[in-house]
């Protein structure tokens, strides 16, 4: 290691349309999302992958299709052989995450260059067999399928769907939605709230497609000289909701039914609600899927380098990262972490949540995000929601919208957060922030660069 100061600056990027799960990008594996954008990237840029040092991939569904996907995604997409790789996991910060590290690695002397990114499949993610190879039952492959039919009852084994297991915190044991309705009765964030903000995160998406603030960095993905997706996938599925806002009001609440009421979600939850006690008749169930973030497919990419190394790659800076941060908090509250990242972040770049022209805020939930701007003011003295009222915060959209592929959505914050302050002459610093599962926040300032 050969620590030195430098400036950090993030280049060309890219990424793919994201895809809702299920449909059109389902049968692309995520290490051939990766290898897109990355490719997609390297002609866009005009970049000599022999100026690459290394790939950092964000990537949470991780599974042994793809052992370290940056690897597998760095020698099929024409990287040097010899260049750095390493998958990061940090839940929906990953690919944040992602970007610290290429600075790090820059601050260390370790390179100059680095492609970095994060790439989701949620459709393809498995359902697995937990159990130890000691079981008779669990003894090989062969065993397994010769016991098949039994398996299910074996004390030895079980069956795990890798979707819902990995958005349940094994700590806390609570389910994502779950900590999102926790927020909206601790804060108390009524559903109209909720609704009227999901409503606008699908009017605002639509409309920076139609204006063509996308198109400017997301790439058609094409398999076999057949495209499968140009656009975002969920937010034309539901394109109608915006001249609609009554349908928001007809999604039935997760946790409100003649099966599982919301007194005994508050019975279930009394440990995280603190007090909070279910009132008969005045208490709401607020969650739902229209004003939740969709399940999504979809990689991202972008450059991290040194402003005199991408002069010597003949790249353009976009913008600097000034500083970041991460904070870990309670599990059962990990929606509210941006709130608590932020002000770490600002302060290690030397700058003032006042003087954020742009901020790009993770939506997995209308109900996080509305307790972002509560707790965000109460404790820090940052109003998220004036910089939402009047533009500045998700101005082309958001998550709610556009979908969440959880190892991706780090740098596509950073994508939009580059493209939108380059939108506006007058536009310099910006910030993005996001919540992950288990309870950690993760934020990064920029500054844009002419």
């Amino acid at each position: 290691m050969q620590a030195q100061s430098r400036r950090i600056v993030l280049c060309s990027g890219l990424r793919t349309p994201i895809g809702h799960i299920s449909r059109s990008l389902a049968a692309v594996p995520p290490a051939a999302l990766m290898r897109l954008c990355v490719r997609g990237l390297l002609e866009k840029s005009r970049l000599d992958p022999a100026a690459v040092d290394g790939l950092i991939v964000g990537w949470v569904g991780q599974t042994f299709s793809a052992p370290n996907i940056a690897r597998v995604a760095a020698l099929t997409s024409g990287l040097p052989e010899n260049c750095q790789t390493l998958t990061v996991q940090n839940n929906c910060i990953s690919s944040f995450e992602a970007v610290s590290e290429a600075a790090r690695r820059i601050l260390a002397g370790e390179g100059q260059l680095y492609i970095v990114g994060g790439t989701e499949s949620m459709s393809r993610l498995p359902y697995t067999i937990e159990g130890s190879r000691a079981a008779r039952e669990l003894r090989s492959l062969a065993t397994v399928k010769e016991r098949w039919a039994t398996l299910w009852e074996s004390p030895n084994a079980s069956v795990v769907d890798a979707l819902e297991e990995g958005l349940t915190d094994p700590v806390e044991r609570i389910n994502m939605a779950a900590t999102a309705e926790v927020c909206a009765q601790f804060y108390g964030i009524p559903r109209e709230e909720q609704d009227r903000y999901a409503c606008e995160s699908f009017r605002r998406t639509l409309a920076a497609w139609s204006q063509g603030f996308y198109s400017s960095h997301v790439a058609p993905v094409a398999v076999d000289g057949k495209t499968l997706l140009e656009k975002d996938e969920y937010p034309f599925l539901r394109e109608d909701l915006p001249n609609k806002p009554q349908m928001f009001a007809k999604a039935p609440a997760l946790f409100d039914s003649s099966g599982y009421p919301l007194k005994d979600f508050y019975r279930d939850n009394a440990a995280f609600l603190r007090g909070k006690a279910y009132e008969e008749g005045k208490s709401r169930a607020t969650v739902t899927l229209f004003n939740s973030c969709g399940r999504s497919d979809g990689a991202t990419a972008v450059v991290v380098t040194t402003p005199e190394r991408a002069r010597e790659a003949g790249l353009t800076p976009l913008a600097e990262l000034k500083g970041w941060g991460y904070y870990g908090n309670e599990p059962a509250f990990m929606g509210v972490s941006p709130a608590l990242a932020a002000p770490l972040a600002l302060k290690n770049a030397g700058a003032a949540f006042a003087d954020m022209d742009r901020i790009e805020l993770h939506e997995p939930f209308a109900a996080t995000v509305l307790s972002v701007f509560k707790l965000g003011l109460e404790r820090f003295g940052c109003d998220w929601r004036a910089k939402y009222d009047s533009g500045a915060l998700n101005p082309n959209g958001g998550s709610i919208a556009l979908g969440h592929p959880l190892g991706a959505t780090g740098t596509r914050l950073i994508l939009s957060l580059m493209h939108s302050l380059a939108q506006d002459p007058k536009a310099r610093l910006g910030l993005a922030a996001a919540c992950a599962g288990g309870g950690t926040g993760g934020a990064l300032v920029i500054e844009r660069l002419s």
